[in-house]
């Protein structure tokens, strides 16, 4: 196999998903939209069902809602047990890319397969505790891996530097295999840790309130963007 040369043209594009848990739910059109002119590429949607993870938040309808709301691909986090039960409902709904949990799917490789013949990208997801090898035999089957950098579910958690190892060791399969496979990031994602998920091989960020937080949206996705740029440079 040809070794490709770590320039930003062969480089996968660097993505930033404001996540819209950190919007403002009276205003989520406007929020999204607002995102969305400010130069977000994806809008990431995090959907909770009170039992993987302890938080309950939105169901398929506000999915659609928020489809309706912007021409931006739909980055879908499925925090939910049982996720092939209604892998059909989030794609209809408008989800370009759906997220599952490698530790609520016993067949993961059968989840994935769904999720594609639903007709969106297919997302492995591995909480802090889950190590990179719980994905490594359906690398090939995958449009994109999600790292969490904070554990699912709760607020106010710092970054866990550590998850760095993981993303290196997902990012060097993925080279060595020559795979089209985004590798995301997700937990704690600001000016200040961007470059070090970047640094590791990662091309797709979460971010909530370092976007929805900041006055400027535009100059906070700006401000992603150069650092994660200016890291695997």
């Amino acid at each position: 196999m040809t070794q490709r040369s770590k320039t930003e043209a062969s480089l996968p594009p660097v993505r930033i998903a404001p996540s819209i848990l950190a919007s403002d739910f009276a205003r989520l059109g406007e929020e999204v939209r607002a995102v969305e002119e400010a130069g977000a590429d994806w809008i990431h949607v995090d959907v909770m069902d009170g039992h993987f993870v302890p938080n309950l938040t939105i169901g398929p309808s506000v999915v659609e809602a928020v489809a309706r709301s912007t021409s931006l691909p739909l980055d879908v986090h499925l925090m939910i047990e049982s996720p092939e039960t209604s892998i059909a409902q989030y794609a209809d709904a408008g989800a370009h890319t759906n997220g599952v949990h490698a530790e609520t799917c016993p067949h993961l490789h059968r989840t994935l397969a769904q999720i594609r013949e639903a007709g969106a990208r297919a997302c492995a997801v591995l909480n802090p505790s889950t190590p990179a090898q719980a994905v490594e035999p359906v690398l090939g089957d995958l449009d994109q891996v999600l790292v969490m950098t904070v554990n699912p579910g709760y607020g106010g958690q710092k970054f866990i530097a550590s998850m760095m190892n993981k993303v290196r060791l997902l990012h060097g399969w993925i080279e060595e295999r020559a795979l089209e496979v985004d590798l995301e990031i997700d937990g704690g994602v600001g000016p200040e840790t961007i470059g070090r998920c970047a640094e590791a091989g990662a091309n797709v960020f979460v971010a909530g309130t370092a976007v929805f937080g900041a006055e400027d949206y535009a100059g906070a996705i700006g401000e992603l963007r150069k650092a994660a740029l200016a890291a695997r440079t």
